[in-house]
């Protein structure tokens, strides 16, 4: 019965955030803005037993509105900091002006070790990896590239033109990176043959914001990625669902899925990593989470949203630790 009356608090609390947020002229960063987001991941980072699916289908589609709402801040707060490092002659050598530049090296580092445990191209490092939904502030891709996967070819994806336009910018002073990260302007769903070049594919939390639309990118990328290629992607659990979409390992048909974490500290996101299999994708979705095994590590940071991380700066809780882009 406890737990019951706290499931519905946190729902009261998280739609009337919602009808707060749903109301603002716009969400770029603000006084207004900021301190709604921040509320907003203060009442959804407490761990929760909490579960969507049983939900009536009036808090369902305000989840979904608010995700997307989540999205279009992220957005925002990306070209935001994009703009001030870009308005320096090099920007790559003012990242540290970005108060969270600490963080990035954090989860990079994370992200590199995990995708060493997994990728078994004979010892080797990756040759060439993409990033689904780069947008206009890359910075997991500029610092992988920078410290981690020093002769990587790097392929940012986006459907946003000034996104990428943003992001070349960024990296047009370096002689190193300008020449081994390369920015596509394209729906990811009309790339096809292109995918099958790539030893690994990062997918960004909030490309397919609804999971209709996540799993038909997933299906997509395992029609046409290379076997043995390595997919990471972001989930979330518990009261997080209300900032990301939920992918269930069941849903990566094609994937032979190698770990899930499911961070139960502070941070937003789970990590799903998985192999993509030679097998031709089916319709049977039951076959794959048999394939799941845990990585021992009991609490990974891998990545949160953005704006939290933002809000972390001048939070007192020090709420998140990463930022996923």
């Amino acid at each position: 019965m406890e737990s019951l009356q706290k499931e519905i608090v946190l729902v009261q609390k998280v739609c009337e955030i919602y009808h707060k947020i749903s109301k603002l002229d716009n969400l770029k960063p603000s006084k207004d803005v900021d301190s709604l987001f921040t509320e907003l991941v203060r009442t959804c980072i407490p761990p929760s037993s909490i579960n969507i699916s049983t939900l009536p289908a009036n808090i369902q589609e305000i989840r979904s509105k608010l995700i997307r709402l989540c999205g279009e801040a992220e957005g925002h707060l990306e070209a935001h900091f994009s703009t001030i490092l870009g308005s320096f002659p090099n920007p790559l050598d003012h990242l540290k002006e970005f108060p969270y530049y600490s963080n990035y090296l954090k989860l990079s580092r994370l992200e590199f070790d995990i995708l060493t445990e997994h990728y078994s191209a004979f010892g080797e490092a990756p040759k060439r990896l993409a990033f689904v939904g780069s947008g206009p502030l890359p910075l997991t891709s500029i610092v992988l590239a920078s410290y981690h996967l020093k002769d990587t070819i790097f392929h940012n994806y986006d459907i946003d033109s000034s996104a990428n336009s943003m992001a070349s910018h960024l990296v047009s002073s370096d002689s190193d990176l300008s020449q081994r990260m390369v920015f596509h302007t394209a729906n990811i769903m009309d790339v096809t043959d292109e995918l099958k070049g790539y030893d690994v594919i990062f997918l960004a939390a909030l490309v397919g914001v609804d999971i209709d639309e996540k799993v038909k990118v997933i299906d997509h990328l395992a029609k046409y990625m290379a076997p043995d290629a390595l997919l990471m992607l972001r989930s979330a659990h518990g009261a997080r669902v209300f900032l990301y979409p939920v992918v269930e390992a069941q849903q990566l048909q094609g994937f032979e899925v190698l770990s899930v974490f499911h961070p139960n500290d502070d941070v937003i996101n789970s990590v799903v990593i998985s192999r993509k299999i030679a097998d031709p994708v089916n319709d049977d979705h039951g076959d794959n989470h048999h394939h799941h095994h845990q990585l021992g590590i009991e609490s990974v940071m891998p990545l949160s949203c953005k704006y939290c991380e933002f809000q972390a700066f001048n939070n007192p809780l020090g709420q998140m630790k990463m930022i996923d882009n």
